[in-house]
């Protein structure tokens, strides 16, 4: 992400990016979205999903850090995994699975938007945790705009 110089400019139609921003470091987040931006083409979209803060420091804040936020295939999925990175991964060695950085829906909304993306929606998962955002590298209407973001974000 940080280098797609393999990618020609304008080359790619769509970016689908799940649960891999919040791996690089915040001051390299508009490297990579730079490069997103860099290697769509003009009518080109991303789409975007990474841990919601906001829901998940709400659960830190009943004191619910090492309770079960969901179940996943790999077992329970607490705060403290979201926030850091899951940690029996971790554990085994897999130290690329940490976290270095994390967004709301407005702080990732606005780093879209400062790295140029034109026209974005965006949507908060509860029973995920997690955000999702289509954005644009040209404007559309607000209609084009929320077609495309129900036919490409989650329910």
């Amino acid at each position: 992400m940080l280098d797609m110089a393999a990618v020609a400019d304008s080359n790619v139609d769509a970016i689908y990016s799940v649960h891999n921003i919040e791996h690089v470091h915040a001051h390299e987040v508009p490297k990579v979205l730079a490069e997103f931006l860099r290697v769509l083409k003009p009518e080109g979209f991303l789409v975007v999903t990474c841990p919601d803060l906001q829901q998940v420091c709400a659960l830190v804040a009943e004191d619910k850090l090492t309770d079960a936020a969901y179940q996943s295939p790999a077992g329970p999925i607490t705060p403290l995994d979201i926030l850091y990175g899951h940690g029996s991964a971790l554990a085994d060695g897999h130290h690329y699975m940490a976290h270095h950085c994390g967004f709301t829906l407005k702080t990732l909304t606005q780093a879209l938007h400062t790295a140029g993306f034109t026209t974005s929606a965006g949507k908060r998962r509860a029973r995920g945790y997690d955000l999702w955002v289509v954005a644009t590298k040209t404007a559309i209407s607000e209609e084009d705009l929320r077609n495309l973001a129900q036919a490409v974000l989650p329910p």
